[in-house]
């Protein structure tokens, strides 16, 4: 019996030495099929962002040697010495924090209609997923020449119905209205989002709700908006995320104007970028956005965890 024992004691370092060697071996092995997406991640994502933070404390232009400034960039935007850093920052606020919520609800609402089982289902469904697929920049065109004043079709058309016309996108008090209600023609990737959460909920819930004498606002509260609280949170930090990004649009349509009331935060930093060729100031930029950005999104998750309702994991998180 002990010599029996003592064999098995015997084997186990054997054991223990081959598991840890197959591990190690596929533990190589990973990173060597990860490879490429690691090398592509580290010299196209880490080393930009490493340079534009050091950049942006610099006095840089193309073509020159970067030169030391310490937070010269940042004092010159927060003191308002550049004219434009506070209007490209109050149009990119008020054009997110209308157009997010406001995109969320039409997005939801369009997906819900979708879900329902009517003639033709299939049809809509492609034609409110067509416009993701025309490049956002040929789109922008196309409304640019049907929101034109004078010979627009959609001035044309409320002309005739007897409505009052619009300057659209050549007027300061109308043309990020106007960029707002263009960006709900590329809802499509947010209703199919929507639409999936909306069909993995089980139907015997709706029919629990019935039995119990509900009707379609007590589904909407108790069962479809918990049930679709984790896809509603992702399509809402997505939304943010590139609403602050915003810069086809802008850059396209309006070029800025008039008078700057367009020019979003993006089209700024590239005009102090590209144009300007001041990319010193215009790493500073990027960084702010960058943090701006983190800041929404840690928000969001913060908020959420009472919020939002993951089936897998047993309730809210």
């Amino acid at each position: 019996m002990n010599s029996i024992t003592n064999v098995a004691e015997a084997g186990k370092p054997a054991r223990a030495s081959r598991s840890s060697k197959r591990a190690a071996r596929e533990l190589r092995n990973g990173l060597l099929f990860a490879s490429p997406v690691l090398a592509g991640y580290l010299l196209f994502v880490l080393v930009p962002i490493a340079a534009s933070l050091y950049l942006s404390f610099t006095d840089y232009s193309v073509g020159t040697v970067p030169r030391w400034i310490g937070i010269g960039n940042y004092t010159n935007l927060f003191s308002g010495a550049d004219p434009f850093f506070y209007p490209a920052v109050k149009a990119t606020f008020y054009y997110v924090f209308v157009s997010v919520p406001l995109g969320i609800i039409i997005s939801f609402c369009a997906a819900m209609l979708l879900n329902q089982k009517i003639i033709g289902r299939a049809f809509f469904r492609g034609v409110f997923y067509l416009p993701v697929i025309i490049p956002l920049a040929a789109s922008s065109m196309v409304w640019m020449w049907l929101l034109q004043p004078d010979f627009g079709i959609v001035n044309y058309t409320l002309e005739r119905l007897h409505l009052p016309t619009s300057q659209w996108l050549g007027d300061t008090g109308s043309v990020v209205p106007t960029l707002i209600l263009f960006s709900f023609w590329s809802l499509g990737n947010t209703i199919v989002i929507f639409l999936a959460g909306l069909q993995g909920i089980p139907a015997h819930l709706y029919e629990a709700i019935e039995i119990d004498g509900g009707n379609r606002l007590h589904k909407l509260i108790y069962i479809t908006i918990p049930m679709t609280s984790s896809v509603i949170f992702f399509n809402t930090v997505i939304a943010f995320i590139n609403g602050f990004q915003a810069f086809v649009q802008p850059s396209v349509m309006t070029q800025g104007g008039p008078a700057g009331k367009s020019l979003f935060y993006v089209l700024y930093l590239f005009n102090e970028g590209f144009k300007s060729s001041r990319m010193g100031s215009a790493s500073a930029i990027s960084v702010l956005l960058f943090v701006v950005i983190a800041l929404f999104t840690a928000l969001i998750f913060l908020f959420s965890k009472s919020l939002v309702y993951y089936e897998g994991k047993g309730g809210r998180q």
